[in-house]
């Protein structure tokens, strides 16, 4: 399977050709961002684990940190793996009509994961601008402020949907 990057519409001129150009870029970023949260999260894990049962001691952030930081990491992956085509796709029913039927199945599969990327990015944005308007907390033994671990579900979700648009424009393979 052909990376995005490499294939030769992302070389398309003007406009579109930089935002498919931006959007990879923004994409490969997120992905970086990701992985250092998920390296963060299970670092956090292993700390806990020795904290916990070598030092017999309790933890009081751990869990809560590497929840937000896992998760987050797979939203702010989400961009890079819809990019490389790392996502699941069941694509029997459109491998086997082929031609314009297969470009219509993918069109309206692309504009029904952009409908449901947009209204949750959407959502995910008033969740961390109320969190942050009414200083919200987790409620835990920690209670840190929420709009901290809210963040990269927006931000990963707003690039998913940019991310989206970029695979529309990009077209067929």
């Amino acid at each position: 399977m052909a990376m995005a990057h490499s294939h030769p519409l992302t070389q398309r001129a003007g406009l579109v050709g930089s935002y498919i150009r931006l959007m990879n870029l923004l994409s490969r970023a997120s992905a970086y961002l990701a992985a250092v949260m998920f390296v963060a999260g299970v670092a956090v894990i292993c700390q806990m684990v020795f904290i916990r049962y070598v030092l017999g001691m309790s933890t009081s952030w751990q869990t809560e940190f590497t929840v937000f930081s896992v998760t987050g990491a797979m939203l702010m992956g989400s961009p890079y793996v819809l990019m490389t085509g790392g996502h699941v796709a069941i694509t029997i029913l459109p491998d086997a009509l082929g031609g314009v039927a297969r470009k219509i199945m993918r069109l309206v599969a692309a504009l029904c994961g952009l409908a449901f990327c947009a209204a949750l990015a959407y959502a995910s944005w008033v969740y961390v601008i109320e969190a942050y308007q009414f200083n919200w907390r987790t409620g835990t033994v920690w209670n840190p402020l929420l709009w901290p671990g809210l963040l990269p579900m927006a931000l990963g979700t707003s690039l998913l949907t940019l991310q989206y648009v970029a695979e529309i424009l990009r077209g067929e393979e």
